[in-house]
Parts: structure tokens; sequence; C-alpha cells
């Protein structure tokens, strides 16, 4: 295709269509990490604390120590300790 206007229209198809790839892989992989939580769940594991593992596990070490230095703060702060 040619360019129309300015916008190489070969080139906007090759995008789109990357994108739509790469659309249906995450797709593909959400589905495969439901099914791996389905299993963990299966096997007695509570899948809220294995995301929350996930999520701290993705933090630099820095900020997971400022976290876990918030949070016994504010549960002092409300009498939870």
């Amino acid at each position: 295709m040619a360019d129309t206007q300015g916008i190489a229209g070969d080139q906007l198809r090759n995008l789109i269509e990357k994108v739509e790839r790469l659309e249906e892989e995450k797709r593909e992989v959400a589905e495969q990490i439901k099914e791996v939580m389905a299993e963990a769940k299966g096997e007695g594991f509570d899948v809220k604390v294995i995301r929350k593992l996930l999520s701290l596990r993705r933090m630099k070490p820095h900020d997971r120590v400022e976290q876990d230095e918030l949070l016994e703060l504010y549960k002092s702060a409300i009498g939870m300790m």
C-alpha cells in the first residue's frame, strides 16, 4: 500500500498486526497463569498470599523494606501491635 496523506499503510498495518499477535499471546499467558493458580489452590495454597508474594518479589529490596516499615508504623498507630 502506498503512502496515503503521508501515512505508510504497509508499515501501519504491520504494526497493528504485531500488536494483535502480542495481545493474543498475552491472553494465552494470562490463561496459563490462571491454570497455575488453580493448581496451587488445588494443592491447598492460598492464592491471595501467592499473589502478594509475587508482588513483593517484583519490588526492589529497598522499596520492600520501606513498605514493611510503614505497615508496622501504621499498625502500631491503630493499635494492632
